[in-house]
């Protein structure tokens, strides 16, 4: 019985043995590598750099209004179109207690003064009638009647512009009549009918009525990193990617990069402006955020490879192009401009090439 053990033990660990030998010999062996191969083809490189913005109109104006008061009437709404000097809203005026008081007080003084005018005037008239004054003599209290009569029009008209706004002589030149200054489109009414409005002076800016933008003349505008401000310059082509219209690409021209960079998040940015080409049927609202593409340089319609096919050996590009079932050579290649992806084709190797495709574990 022992011995029958001691040999099945021995058969079981020479079996082991040869099968963990067979197991790494198996391991050990080799998988061949199967290739695949890609052709060139022809395309478009750009090589370019890139900034995140907006666009934004070039100009927009916040109407605000010379008086202050409460919001009685709103012509206009966000999307419509206006000229200039066209009404925008109507403000009824709630005047100020302390100049009201003074205004009245003046009319009150200007027409105590016009009645005692007029009765010197008209006692000194009857004496000048009678060769008793002379005509110099009367001409000063004329004078005098005609002053007092002018101060006490410009004393109304003074407390009509207090408590309404406008005068009599102004008529539609109403000072609660807030207007459009540029012609555009309105792009916000922040106030409703009832608010209460600040005037614009010296002291405050006044509360913002509309806001009115030329909404055919737009800006991209953007930053970009300092690594890639020494690139561009002032006239380069952008091509606009924006967010929001989708499968459409807009034209712009490089005007402007900020002379000075402000640090945001460790890195450097530059301000850079552009100026939106736009077809008679485009429309971009304002305020849409876009990206811009900066072309350094490109070539339309070229020989291209994808640049990971391409090896370097000595610094020097090559491929391997394929000639027959799974056998490579390489082939010295020349390149051209580069997009990062794809790369330009000068030469090296023909159009209907098979180039092979390196495998990432190789």
């Amino acid at each position: 019985m022992k011995r029958f053990l001691r040999i099945f033990v021995l058969i079981l660990i020479g079996g082991i043995f040869i099968y963990t030998l067979y197991y790494l010999y198996n391991k050990s062996k080799k998988v061949p590598e199967i290739y695949t191969t890609e052709k060139p083809f022809y395309g478009d490189i750009i090589n370019k750099s890139v900034a995140t913005g907006s666009i934004i109109p070039r100009e927009e104006i916040d109407i605000k209004p010379q008086v202050s008061g409460i919001i009685k009437e709103i012509f206009v709404e966000a999307g419509d179109k206006v000229i200039t000097n066209q009404e925008i809203a109507r403000i009824q005026i709630i005047p100020d207690m302390v100049s009201l008081n003074n205004s009245e007080n003046r009319l009150e003084v200007a027409q105590l003064a016009l009645n005692n005018a007029k009765i010197d005037y008209e006692r000194n008239q009857t004496l000048y009638q009678q060769n008793v004054i002379s005509r110099s003599e009367f001409q000063q209290f004329e004078l005098s009647y005609n002053n007092a009569r002018q101060e006490l029009e410009a004393a109304r008209d003074n407390l009509q512009i207090v408590r309404e706004g406008a005068s009599r002589k102004a008529g539609r030149a109403s000072l609660n009549i807030v207007k459009a200054t540029i012609p555009g489109m309105v792009l916000d009414v922040p106030v409703k009918v009832g608010n209460q409005v600040i005037e614009s002076n010296n002291f405050n800016e006044g509360t913002t009525i509309a806001s009115v933008a030329d909404m055919s003349d737009l800006i991209f505008e953007g930053k970009i990193d300092e690594s890639e401000v020494g690139k561009i310059k002032e006239g380069m082509p952008i091509l606009l990617t924006v967010g929001a219209i989708e499968n459409k690409r807009f034209n712009a021209e490089l005007e402007y990069i900020a002379p000075k960079g402000v640090e945001e998040n460790g890195a450097i940015q530059f301000m850079i402006r552009a100026r939106v080409k736009l077809d008679s049927a485009d429309f971009i609202r304002a305020g849409y955020s876009a990206n811009a593409d900066i072309v350094l340089s490109r070539r339309d319609s070229v020989l291209t490879i994808k640049e990971s096919l391409v090896q370097y050996e000595d610094g020097k590009p090559f491929v391997e192009v394929a000639t027959g079932d799974q056998k490579f050579e390489k082939r010295p290649v020349e390149l051209g401009l580069s997009d990062g992806i794809n790369v330009e084709l000068l030469g090296g190797v023909p159009e209907d090439a098979e180039i092979k495709v390196w495998n990432r574990s190789s």
